[in-house]
């Protein structure tokens, strides 16, 4: 993904900053605002793995730090939930009036929350997304229940949650009590999908029926089995991130974006500094190509010769399919394993020093279906003339320039 970092200005007049990550050809067809949980930051990993799954979808994502937060202006202290869900609205007008407005809102934890509150403000969101959100924001007073007492007496009481130190003052508890999330749902009609872990041991899943239960259809509900309350696993992260993106393609409008879509037929090709996660667009697919991590890559999708070999693979079925349906031939499945290495070229065997080798594709393939064995042959005769074979057997120039 493509990130633009930004800076915009909350009700209070404070800078928050954030980032905007595109699809990496910088066309989206349409933008999502991420709330982050409580005592968080717009760079979790969770965030960042759900953003480029979105991102590989079309859909561009505002992730920001809430006052008080990461890089943003602000004191924590002075901050509570009604602040965060005013650095939504203030994030959403940041993004209508510079970009597009939001369809799309995400919040994790309490960022759910805020999230649900805000979509009942913001006119342009279509679609809310939580993930291990609270029934009720006052659900957060759990993290310090044996402060409750001092912040009661003195206004304010200062503790540690993962490492970090925060104040709590009086006005935090005042604000998280005189919510009433239910009731917001209630009222709210539009579209909402609630994960939730049932493993969850910060907010019980208890919480995701709470949502479920208050909101109006349409309304779905994604049981996140066996992750925790922060999604440290990748795994879940990027499911999370590739369920909202179809989820909300159902939902969202996206026509007046889709106009702004290039018709290149080129293939775009992009790595930042995460090493050596690489994302591919051509036209409106997406994929990641990886290393193992062996490689010291993180794994997370094919390697370029394993993307190599599908294109090859690839090709011979669907050549294979096009001709046999052509001839009315009962092929009924085709299978193509392949295998890639170098080896030394015929003419240097006999030199045991020599570098010279030779890419060497081995392409095997299994037919199933009523076929005579005069039919198979001819099926591999045709498998060599599949268009990708013949390019990977013909003479390659490859020009590259420095696009500008």
């Amino acid at each position: 993904m493509y990130s633009k970092k930004i800076t915009f200005k909350n009700k209070q007049g404070q800078l928050l900053t954030g980032e905007i990550d595109f699809p990496i050809d910088k066309k989206p067809l349409s933008y999502a605002l991420f709330a982050h949980f409580f005592t968080g930051n717009k760079n979790f990993t969770a965030v960042r793995n759900i953003s480029r799954a979105l991102t590989q979808n079309q859909i561009a994502v505002m992730r920001f730090d809430f006052t008080g937060l990461g890089k943003s202006e602000g004191k924590f202290e002075d901050s509570n939930f009604s602040t965060n869900v005013d650095d939504l609205i203030s994030a959403a007008e940041f993004l209508a009036e510079n970009h597009h407005a939001p369809k799309i809102i995400i919040g994790h934890s309490l960022g759910g929350a805020a999230a649900i509150y805000a979509a009942n403000t913001i006119d342009s969101i279509e679609t809310v997304a939580t993930i291990a959100a609270p029934s009720n924001p006052s659900h957060v007073e759990h993290l310090f229940s044996e402060h409750i007492e001092d912040i009661e007496i003195d206004g304010e009481a200062t503790f540690e949650i993962a490492g970090r130190q925060f104040t709590i003052k009086k006005h935090f508890l005042e604000d998280i009590h005189s919510k009433d999330l239910p009731k917001i749902l209630k009222d709210l009609r539009k579209p909402i999908l609630v994960f939730h872990s049932p493993q969850d041991k910060v907010v019980e899943v208890r919480n995701a029926r709470e949502i479920y239960k208050a909101a109006h259809h349409p309304k779905s509900f994604i049981s996140l089995d066996g992750a925790n309350h922060l999604l440290t696993n990748k795994e879940d992260s990027f499911y999370v991130g590739k369920v909202i993106s179809s989820w909300a393609h159902r939902y969202v409008n996206a026509n007046e974006e889709k106009e702004e879509l290039s018709t290149d037929k080129s293939v775009v090709v992009r790595i930042g500094r995460e090493k050596y996660t690489t994302e591919i667009v051509a036209r409106s697919h997406s994929l990641l190509v990886d290393e193992p991590k062996k490689y010291g890559g993180k794994d997370a999708g094919m390697s370029p010769y394993e993307l190599l070999l599908a294109s090859l693979g690839s090709c011979t079925a669907i050549t294979l399919r096009m001709y046999a349906d052509r001839k009315e031939w009962d092929l009924r499945e085709i299978k193509v394993h392949l295998e890639h290495f170098k080896q030394h070229a015929k003419d240097s065997d006999d030199c045991a020093d020599s570098d010279t080798k030779i890419d060497k594709f081995v392409r095997e393939i299994k037919l199933k279906g009523n076929l005579t064995e005069e039919q198979k042959q001819r099926l591999i005769q045709i498998a060599n003339r599949c268009p990708v074979h013949k390019t990977l057997e013909n003479k390659i120039e490859i020009e590259t320039t420095l696009r500008r």
